[in-house]
């Protein structure tokens, strides 16, 4: 990059940010063919990501690789003098991360993509729900009070918490909630109980799978779901990636970490803009851009210099 440059931190949305049409152009690209094959041979509905059909992308098992398609496509798109000092994905988004920082080749985090998703739709019990205007220590305080399963799920932003868990504990929390001060709680459109212990079989699953892949050491540290700490070993990442679907995605934590790791600037790589209002609210001194198309690709150096030179 020329002129002055910015250390940066690649991250990659998870579920909810995907949208119709959103791959459109990118199985024209070198990765984007390569991936779209392995995709296919693994049996994955990638159709709705290149054209309009929202309600088909809304599935489970066809939002996660048609995610994990998209972002890794425009990722291969970056220009290739960005400092990069460490990877981070919302979720399934974590699967993209590795594929990028060279954790896992590309074609087998899609493969995992597509596992990960038919197994998480397999889960049916269960629902989740945002609670907007509590902090995450009472709502967690409330889902302890709680009968039934129901644990926090997301920390996405400060007074942004996803809770998860049995539908009638989520509904009994999400009552209690409103009468503790929530400003909103709303019911999300998912098909189970994710990052919740209704998860726990299909991790298991998703676990074993993980054993018989190789994960190699990546080019910058993922900072994990997990723990928001930043990973290089192989062994860890594995780890980390098998108790994902039980365990909560801290993602204000790890915006706050790559920011505390020398990131002078976020790049949301993948549809939509999500992480992006996410890290303006938990960083706000920390530039955040998103990349959403080969187009946005095409721009990041130029736009990154600009944020560079104020």
């Amino acid at each position: 990059m020329s002129g002055r440059s910015l250390r940066v931190a690649l991250c990659f949305p998870g579920q909810g940010s995907q949208s119709a049409g959103m791959a459109a152009g990118l199985d024209a690209t070198d990765a984007g063919s390569r991936l779209l094959a392995a995709a296919r041979a693994a049996g994955a509905d990638l159709d709705p990501a290149f054209a309009g059909d929202e309600e088909r992308l809304r599935a489970t098992e066809v939002a996660q690789p048609a995610l994990v398609f998209t972002e890794l496509a425009l990722a291969a798109a970056l220009p290739p003098g960005l400092e990069v000092v460490a990877f981070a994905g919302h979720s399934v988004g974590e699967l993209s991360a590795l594929g990028a920082s060279g954790a896992l080749d590309p074609e087998q985090a899609l493969r995992l993509a597509v596992e990960r998703g038919r197994l998480m739709a397999g889960m049916r019990e269960g629902t989740m729900a945002a609670v907007l205007g509590l902090e995450a220590d009472v709502v967690a305080r409330l889902c302890a009070e709680m009968e039934g399963t129901v644990v926090v799920a997301n920390l996405n932003a400060p007074g942004q918490v996803v809770v998860s868990g049995a539908a009638a504990a989520v509904d009994a929390l999400s009552t209690r909630a409103r009468e503790a001060g929530a400003r909103r709680v709303l019911p999300l459109k998912v098909s189970g109980a994710f990052h919740s212990p209704l998860m726990v079989e299909a991790a298991a699953e998703f676990a074993q799978l993980l054993a018989t892949v190789e994960m190699r050491v990546p080019s910058a540290p993922v900072v994990a779901n997990v723990d928001a700490l930043p990973v290089t070993d192989p062994v860890r990442l594995r780890e980390g990636l098998g108790r994902q679907m039980v365990s909560p995605v801290r993602w204000s934590e790890s915006v706050l970490r790559m920011a505390e790791m020398g990131a002078q600037a976020l790049v949301e790589v993948g549809p939509g803009s999500v992480l992006t209002g996410l890290a303006r609210r938990i960083a706000p001194a920390t530039p955040a851009l998103s990349v959403d198309s080969l187009e946005a690709a095409a721009s990041l150096e130029e736009r990154l210099r600009a944020v560079a030179d104020g």
